[in-house]
């Protein structure tokens, strides 16, 4: 099938887009506004976008706590949401009002940013603090009433890892088993039976394909 997405219909009992661009990470991202009021709030769209410096960016769906939170302050936090932490997760993403503190209304213990000051979950096996830098207003967001998607972008100054999950100095993602955002009402977890490792090839002198056997740590 083909459809229009922008003038047309899929036909479908539920749009197909995010079952297509998945998986998604979650970015589990905690604030705190000038209030002193907590926030906990996961993001399907979410991702970092840079490492030279760090930068990760979401984007929410109208201007959410999150995003005031944000804005007003100048910071906030990502907690790697995982397999251990789904309940507490998607309890979350309830829509609750803003005095509502996601931190006490899923019973998690957070910890308050060594960097900045935003808290993030106790117990995940890694956090970054960030400093917010900027808000891209997708074409047709409307401030005054609410309406639209607004992209964050913030740079990560500081990172947190349980040293649990650090094996002969890597991070091991498989072991701390990250939740991934899929399509509708669905999720997947990414553990050491659903991942590989295989390097990126290099070219010969005569421009063919050279097997890499070890990896020098640079990201080509």
């Amino acid at each position: 099938m083909h459809y229009d997405c922008v003038n047309g219909s899929h036909g479908l009992p539920y749009d197909p887009f995010k079952a297509i661009v998945a998986p998604r990470p979650i970015g589990w991202i905690g604030s705190k506004g000038k209030s002193g009021i907590q926030n906990l709030a996961p993001y399907s769209y979410f991702n970092a976008v840079a490492d030279k410096p760090h930068f990760v960016m979401f984007s929410s769906v109208g201007i959410k706590d999150s995003v005031k939170n944000i804005e007003e302050t100048g910071v906030f936090t990502f907690s790697l949401a995982t397999e251990k932490l789904f309940d507490a997760m998607n309890g979350s993403s309830a829509p609750a009002n803003y005095e509502i503190d996601e931190f006490k209304l899923t019973n998690l213990p957070y910890v308050k940013g060594k960097f900045v000051d935003a808290p993030y979950v106790k117990e995940s096996p890694a956090a970054l603090e960030c400093e917010y830098w900027k808000t891209i207003d997708i074409p047709g967001a409307d401030r005054e009433v609410g309406k639209g998607t607004y992209v964050i972008f913030g740079k990560v100054v500081g990172v947190y890892i349980d040293d649990e999950f650090i094996t002969d100095g890597v991070f091991n993602a498989s072991k701390a088993r990250p939740l991934v955002r899929l399509g509708y009402m669905n999720y997947g977890v990414v553990g050491e039976e659903n991942t590989f490792t295989k390097n990126r090839p290099q070219l010969d002198e005569n421009g063919n394909l050279l097997e890499v056997k070890e990896w020098d740590g640079v990201y080509r």
